[in-house]
């Protein structure tokens, strides 16, 4: 509490609510190391009510950690301090995931403990035999991705996930009862958990519950039924130590009523030393653990590098792949262009696939794949069913947890429901694939509901997201292969439903999609027009190169399969490939606005700024202008 005063912003009611809870669980339960936050056999600790940021802080300095000081905690909330208001994943630091947006903890949780499931089958249980645990509060359990998370927890039967409840009864509104009346243990138990009701404020309930949930056969849930402010005469049980400062005539009381006699961020020599003692012990474990099986553990390091070395034994299986197409040239969707690069590559021992219940759609599936069903974790693809949401932020989980590489399936249109977790991803660094199918009006049929236009644009907009929209097999196989090999951002590969010719007539060892852009093709040296397209529209552009070379229009075509990658390269690059004429035309089956950043105000710009039509792919094509002869028409009467 003196934190969020000194900051004058914060949550104090929930780590006073829940510190008797936290206290049991790291001081009896808990396995970690401060000496090595990373230690890979640790129990994930993860909060995923991040707004209670000061609990895990006081945690992690009390046992020990370096990553959290006594000035970092006096430094709540202020620039750089590792204590944000919101806890932010640092590597090797104790803080496991990004929390804050509620119910995300939950779903990274979830990926936690199925990691621990993944690699238990893969190296043994010697060396990974972990929980996971995750502190939500009532505005998690109210979240919608809350219900996806849990579900498929207790589908998959994950009985090293234990959540524990912070069931105080208030939102920041006030009491959660003016707009949730749910039975809390019926939903839990209805998703195939373990729930059991204790007092958050008695230690040995706390206790029996813990030790019951380390043999459960299920997820387990313990509701801590606790008074948030505990301690606070007038602000305990209230919503006005939810969300704001005590005020320091509150703390004053507080102080009193707990007989705390000392100055605020001062904590007494016995109490420190129990704390450590706490650290101490942990450290001492973990490092009998590690030396007990540093043979075994070689195990889980060759997982992590493997994949570099695997990709260059299949690189000759992916040439050979991409010869023998190219020798057919016939024309093909690039979702199933994807398939066929993943035919390539489900060797690879730490990919895990998976699809949002639309595995043949997004052809994310392939016949070598192993499914991952309840009890039984030795497969590689995971079956999330319609839960969008839950899958991204569960594949964060599985990324974070060590060195899995997530890849999940859906259409694009649905990225609405992901991008909560796609943006956390980007934040957090992690390499996370996403493969987003039906990347257009090009899906035709399914009308507007169904057909994408400001989602290329609003996933362009997140910071360090690559957005990857190949024009043919060759560029699709090259934006896989850039999206494995990058280890610091997420990436979204967006794929069509309907055929592409063929563009790139040869395959290289020089990956031309690398640099985000690059000239395709073009009609003559004394160009009077740059035609800028990613996609199927890239097929387009070239049709449109090539009739207006029939008039003595000549032109090149620029493929820009990935903005964000082209946008990082150098003046001169950039120069190069805007080069040869003023004029500079961009066609995408999206919104526009992304592209102006190239175009200019003299520009122009084929696309969509409407909702789309249910019809066959070409008749709306055409009805929205984007065909070679109003193209053609258009730029003709501009020059």
């Amino acid at each position: 509490m003196d934190a969020v005063q000194k900051a004058n912003s914060g949550h104090p009611g929930m780590p006073m609510g829940m510190a008797d809870v936290v206290t049991v669980l790291f001081k009896d339960f808990l396995k970690f190391n401060p000496k090595k936050p990373d230690w890979l056999n640790r129990d994930r600790f993860v909060l995923s009510a991040g707004h209670g940021s000061m609990l895990l802080y006081s945690l992690l300095y009390l046992t020990g950690y370096k990553s959290v000081s006594i000035e970092d905690i006096k430094n709540f909330r202020q620039l750089d301090s590792i204590c944000a208001g919101h806890p932010e994943y640092h590597e090797g630091s104790g803080i496991e995931t990004t929390t804050g947006p509620l119910g995300q903890g939950i779903a990274n949780a979830v990926g936690f403990a199925l990691a621990e499931e993944i690699l238990k089958k893969k190296v043994g249980k010697k060396i990974i035999n972990h929980k996971t645990y995750v502190l939500a509060g009532d505005g998690c359990l109210m979240e919608g991705i809350s219900h996806e998370a849990l579900s498929f927890a207790g589908h998959l039967k994950l009985k090293n996930l234990i959540l524990l409840f912070d069931n105080n009864s208030i939102s920041i509104d006030g009491p959660t009862n003016l707009a949730v009346s749910d039975n809390t243990k019926k939903r839990f138990e209805s998703y195939g958990w373990d729930y059991v009701d204790i007092n958050g404020h008695d230690e040995k309930q706390i206790f029996k519950a813990l030790k019951k949930a380390q043999k459960a056969k299920k997820p387990f849930a313990i509701s801590c039924k606790t008074t948030i402010g505990y301690g606070s005469p007038n602000k305990g049980g209230k919503a006005s130590s939810h969300g704001s400062p005590l005020g320091q005539e509150e703390i004053n009381l507080v102080r009193k009523k707990l007989n705390w006699n000392y100055k605020p961020f001062e904590i007494p020599d016995e109490i420190k030393k129990e704390w450590k003692k706490i650290g101490e012990k942990a450290s001492a474990y973990a490092e009998k653990n590690e030396a007990k099986y540093q043979k075994e553990i070689k195990k889980i390091v060759w997982l992590g590098t493997s994949s570099i070395k695997h990709f260059k034994n299949i690189n000759l299986s992916i040439e050979k792949a991409m010869k023998d197409y190219l020798k057919n040239m016939s024309p093909i969707a690039t979702r199933k262009s994807s398939e066929m690069f993943l035919e390539l590559i489900t060797s690879l021992p730490n990919l895990i696939g998976g699809s949002a219940d639309l595995a043949g759609s997004n052809n994310t599936k392939t016949k070598k794949h192993e499914i991952i069903k309840p009890g039984n974790f030795k497969g590689n693809y995971i079956h999330y069913g319609v839960r969008e949401h839950a899958m991204c932020g569960i594949m964060n989980g599985l990324a974070l947890h060590s060195c899995l590489i997530p890849y999940g399936g859906t259409f694009l249109i649905f990225s609405d429901y992901c991008k909560p977790s796609i943006r956390l991803a980007a934040m957090m660094k992690q390499r996370v694939i996403y493969i987003f199918t039906h990347d257009s009006i090009g899906l035709g049929e399914d009308g507007p509901t169904h057909q994408p236009i400001e989602q290329l644009a609003s996933l362009r907009s997140i910071p360090n997201l690559n957005v990857f929209r190949p024009a043919d097999t060759v560029e699709t196989f090259e934006c896989w292969q850039l999206a494995l090999e990058s280890n610091k951002s997420p990436s979204v590969i967006a794929l069509s439903r309907q055929k592409i010719n063929p563009l790139r007539k040869e395959y290289s060892k020089i990956n031309k999609c690398s640099k985000g852009a690059y000239e395709i093709m073009r009609t003559g040296e004394d160009i009077k027009v740059i035609l800028m397209s990613s996609g199927s529209e890239t097929s387009l552009a070239c049709e449109v190169s090539h009739k207006l070379a029939t008039e003595n229009i000549y032109s090149k075509v620029i493929s820009m399969p990935c903005q964000e990658l082209f946008d990082k390269q150098d003046e001169i690059y950039k120069k190069e490939i805007f080069s040869g004429t003023e004029l500079l035309v961009s066609i995408e089956a999206s919104e526009t606005g992304f592209w102006k950043k190239y175009t200019g105000s003299n520009g122009m710009n084929f696309g969509i700024n409407d909702f789309g039509k249910s019809a066959p792919y070409k008749d709306i094509y055409d009805h929205f202008k984007l065909n070679v002869m109003d193209i053609t028409k258009a730029i003709k009467k501009r020059i």
